[in-house]
């Protein structure tokens, strides 16, 4: 089982050691920064999404958020400016949030499995997640979230460490190293399949119940 600091050692940084109550620095220890790691990104060269990508898309929002929201991949339009889910799965994003009384940038940060783009927006593929997941440990081990909600199959199959069907995994509340855990429908999915929104907003108002039943310092 790969620890956290097996994590950390694949970046080339040390732990994460200022999270949201301060803990005091090992001698010699590199700290994990939001700016180590967005340089990380930046100059990643581990799979061969690097030769194709724009940049490298980290993620966008309130750092320190009770809610973590993960997706796929970036898009074409993600690629260009370098943010998570903007053009009209964003805007669709957007709304599902705002229907759960939550917004971008406001207690929410937004990341994908893999931070740079797919050719032609296909799937990534097993070793391009393999060797994007220690960046996503990473921004949990910053972020510190309440929940996370996965976006898609992608997204809950990586976390999950499983192969059952988005619909299996939907409708519960799992758990990634303790942290709730909801899946729902990427939003991309749902601009294509109208019917499904109200499986999504079922699974929106889940997280919803989830978080407001977790203690306030849980």
């Amino acid at each position: 089982m790969t620890t956290r600091d097996d994590v950390f050692s694949e970046l080339g940084i040390g732990p994460v050691w200022r999270l949201r109550e301060a803990a005091p620095e090992q001698p010699g220890a590199a700290p994990c920064t939001w700016e180590s790691l967005a340089d990380a990104v930046a100059r990643c060269t581990a799979c061969k999404l690097s030769a194709t990508r724009t940049q490298g898309v980290l993620g966008v929002g309130d750092r320190n958020a009770d809610w973590l929201i993960v997706g796929e991949a970036p898009g074409a339009e993600e690629d260009a400016q370098g943010e998570p889910f903007v053009g009209q799965a964003g805007k669709l994003l957007d709304a599902m949030l705002a229907s759960i009384g939550l917004a971008r940038g406001n207690n929410v940060y937004i990341t994908n499995v893999v931070k740079s783009r797919p050719p032609g927006n296909r799937n990534p593929e097993p070793d391009e997640i393999a060797a994007c997941m220690p960046y996503l440990l990473a921004q949990i081990e910053l972020v510190r979230p309440k929940l996370i909600l996965a976006l898609g199959r992608v997204a809950a199959q990586s976390l999950l460490d499983t192969d059952e069907a988005i619909g299996r995994l939907r409708g519960g509340v799992h758990r990634f190293r303790n942290i709730p855990l909801v899946v729902t429908y990427h939003p991309a999915y749902l601009l294509r399949s109208l019917t499904d929104k109200a499986r999504a907003w079922e699974d929106l108002c889940l997280a919803r119940r989830t978080m407001q039943s977790l203690a306030p310092d849980s």
